[in-house]
């Protein structure tokens, strides 16, 4: 595996940071992923405006550089032999005190992992099952939630999905404190009901996602009605369709939800406006 830290390329084996960067000790830090399309990342101006507003909510003094990252990219694609890939971009505070400072944070750590993904053509998901859980999704740490390294809600998450004999391989879905649905442990949700298009509100305190706004976006240009609001488990159950988005994945058809207890419910998969936005996003991105 190539990385590449603070503009510099590392094999896996050689590469470090201080442990006394900030995003080790104390989670100081965002990232962000996303993938590539014939060589070329997509909506780069959206994960760095996304990334930009974080740093600043954290006191990382960081501003972001599409051209020189896109250039970064590039290098690390031909060093690794790779066409696409999956990338995971992260901005970490940096190394600091021993401590919590009072003021910004003036040396961030820039990280970028990549790793091989299929051929567009073969990168269509198949149908996942949807697993409700216990676990309830925590608030986010500021006004509104960040892709963060505070991470340990969704690795509770993933590890509550195992302890289902029926639900390996399906997605954890997470409800509010309040017991509205929420998002997926990697994913936002998407549904279907009498031809309006349904997806949980950011007021729910879940991540404002990339693929979840392109998607919203791509569907009121087509002329679908659609509605962000609180909504609960039963109506998420009854729906007509289901769909989950990311930017790794796309938009992923759900063909079954399951309750704690293990009850069944078969939606139809896929979904004649679940087929008609993935072809609308295959088109977007230029595959």
């Amino acid at each position: 595996m190539i990385l590449s830290i603070n503009g510099q390329m590392y094999t896996e084996k050689d590469a470090v940071i201080s442990a006394l960067d900030h995003g080790f000790l104390y989670g100081i830090g965002l990232f962000e992923t996303f993938r590539t399309y014939s060589g070329e990342p997509f909506a780069l101006d959206l994960h760095l405006e996304r990334m930009q507003r974080g740093c600043r909510e954290l006191g990382i003094s960081w501003k972001p550089d599409e051209r020189q990252l896109r250039m970064q990219i590039s290098g690390m694609l031909s060093a690794s032999g790779l066409e696409d890939a999956y990338i995971r971009y992260t901005i970490t505070a940096g190394p600091d005190i021993l401590g919590l400072p009072s003021g910004d944070y003036s040396r961030p750590t820039e990280v970028i992992y990549m790793k091989e993904l299929p051929p567009p053509a073969a990168s269509v998901r198949p149908a996942k099952a949807l697993q409700l859980l216990q676990l309830r999704r925590n608030t986010p740490e500021g006004p509104v939630r960040f892709k963060s390294l505070h991470y340990m809600n969704n690795i509770l998450a993933k590890r509550e999905v195992s302890t289902y004999p029926w639900a390996q391989g399906s997605e954890g879905l997470m409800l509010t404190a309040s017991g509205h649905v929420a998002e997926g442990i990697v994913s936002n949700l998407f549904w279907v009901k009498d031809e309006v298009l349904y997806t949980p509100s950011l007021e729910t305190g879940i991540l404002p996602g990339i693929t979840r706004a392109v998607v919203i976006q791509l569907a009121e240009q087509a002329g679908i009605q659609v509605a962000e609001g609180l909504y609960t488990w039963n109506q998420a159950a009854e729906a007509d369709e289901i769909f989950l988005t990311n930017s790794i994945q796309e938009l992923t058809p759900v063909h079954m939800l399951y309750d704690t207890a293990g009850k069944a419910y078969p939606i139809h998969c896929p979904g004649p406006l679940t087929v008609q936005l993935q072809q609308q996003y295959r088109t977007k991105v230029g595959n």
